[in-house]
């Protein structure tokens, strides 16, 4: 059994194929990069048109498997940006109908959480999940994943993003912050440090430090500063959350798990709380199509598709508004 898996729910075009076991066969893309700012939603879901056909002869051309192949056709159904979803989406319905497979509608959280998972081999694990959209810490239980703690206002990997560009670095900036960071020697400046209960708010930390840029400190000092404090943040949330769970498992995952130091952090708490670490594979820490086509497999599995009357993207959709057929 082959699934192919579309992810477009940002500035990622990407598309996967997973076999029967999950074994990834490829996994291709193409990323838009604005020329200014952020991500322009109607930018990013052109690129993706324009692209589409390119990456998907690519993932043909290095596995071999021919279309007919494929048993399943996955795609993103939300959240994302709802341009840039809705390219994905179309090209899903129209290769699912065209082969007459089944169409399967992913919520792109949780397949960053599955396919981590796969890869860390888990089974009961605490999630912490960093990425440009999406700050949570969660768990599976009862068939769903639960929340204990999550940003009450921008995403970690977002906040990194606008201070580099504030800073003028080059797309993409979370590893730009996190090279700098290794030159500041441990020179620290104290920045807000906001945890709320089991939740985090990242603005005033992202605003202090942008004042102390203008104010002209250095850009090292402010990349380790801003680093050390919001992943001390995030790891607070993580130790409670593991004391008051009792979970024996952490892994960490979401573009944000490409940083080397925030993994370090984790796993020293995790060490203290007698709990096992693992992170995703850096190289699949960002959004892919593989870790959608991972997760229309466990949906083709539990026997659940999605109908074209259900097949509509869900810019909000959110991590515990959806059930897990296939449970822990």
């Amino acid at each position: 059994m082959i699934v192919l898996g579309i992810e477009s729910t940002a500035h990622t075009l990407g598309i996967g194929v997973v076999n029967e076991e999950g074994r990834i066969l490829a996994d291709c893309k193409s990323v838009y990069v604005p020329e200014v700012g952020g991500i322009h939603p109607r930018e990013a879901a052109e690129h993706h048109q324009k692209q589409l056909h390119v990456v998907l002869q690519d993932v043909f051309s290095e596995t071999g498997v021919s279309l007919t192949e494929v048993k399943g056709i996955a795609y993103a159904q939300g959240p994302g940006l709802p341009p840039a979803l809705r390219i994905g989406a179309v090209m899903a319905r129209t290769l699912a109908k065209s082969l007459g497979v089944p169409l399967l509608g992913v919520n792109h959280c949780v397949a960053h959480i599955e396919q981590a998972r796969y890869f860390c081999k888990a089974e009961k694990p605490l999630v912490v999940y960093l990425s440009g959209g999406n700050t949570q810490i969660t768990m599976l239980e009862a068939r769903r994943y639960r929340i204990f703690g999550e940003t009450l206002d921008i995403a970690l990997g977002n906040m990194l993003d606008v201070f580099a560009r504030a800073a003028n670095l080059t797309h993409p900036g979370g590893p730009k912050i996190e090279q700098l960071a290794k030159q500041a020697k441990g020179e620290y400046q104290e920045l807000p440090y906001t945890v709320k209960g089991m939740d985090l708010a990242f603005s005033g930390l992202l605003t202090a430090a942008k004042r102390l840029l203008t104010n002209g400190s250095p850009l090292e000092t402010i990349c380790y500063s801003l680093q050390e404090t919001s992943f001390a943040m995030v790891a607070e949330v993580v130790e409670r959350a593991l004391a008051h769970t009792g979970r024996e498992e952490v892994i960490v995952t979401g573009g944000v798990a490409a940083n080397a130091r925030l993994r370090e952090m984790l796993a020293l708490v995790a060490e203290e709380q007698s709990a096992k670490f693992a992170s995703v594979p850096p190289k699949y820490a960002g959004d892919n199509g593989s870790m959608i086509a991972y997760n229309g497999l466990l949906m083709l599995h539990a026997k659940t598709t999605t109908p074209l009357s259900k097949s509509k993207v869900r810019p909000k959709w959110r991590l515990d508004q959806i059930d897990i057929p296939w449970g822990e």
